[in-house]
């Protein structure tokens, strides 16, 4: 699924920018698996501070002081921001707690917001994944990709 996503994406040149999390870059890396990805990926940020999340993607601190980085305002402001900053057309984002430990009863271990803003209109999705910290990331990419399937209508 993720192989027909990055096709579409290189054959319509749809450009493409990241902002990871909790995913620490996985999610640009499999962009990077792709033959022909250097025409349309422009750049990724891995954003796991607060700090980082508000000087590289313009996060406003109030978000972030309010809702908490893993949430889903961060998660849109991080998808928005990296199309502002990088002048992609689709931006994705991922924040959430991989564990094993970090969760809370409010917050749990595996909670991942995703974000995928195309031209300007995002979506977040919100998911409670299982397993090691190894299989929250990699579900993480994979949901990701899906939330582009589904808004690309692939």
């Amino acid at each position: 699924m993720i192989d027909k996503v990055l096709a579409h994406l290189i054959e319509n040149k749809i450009t493409v920018a990241t902002a990871e999390s909790c995913t620490a870059g996985l999610i640009a890396a499999r962009i990077g698996d792709a033959n022909g990805v250097s025409e349309i990926f422009s750049e990724g940020y891995v954003t796991y501070s607060n700090q980082a999340k508000e000087k590289n993607l313009g996060v406003p601190r109030k978000l972030l002081e309010e809702y908490g980085a893993v949430s889903e305002q961060v998660a849109r402001a991080m998808a928005e921001g990296v199309c502002r900053v990088s002048g992609a057309e689709l931006g994705l984002s991922a924040t959430g707690i991989a564990g094993p430990t970090g969760g809370t009863d409010e917050k749990p271990v595996g909670l991942v917001y995703m974000g995928v803003c195309y031209k300007g209109k995002t979506s977040v999705v919100r998911r409670v994944f299982k397993g090691s910290r190894a299989q929250v990331r990699a579900s993480t990419v994979e949901a990701v990709f899906a939330e582009v399937k589904n808004r690309l209508q692939i």
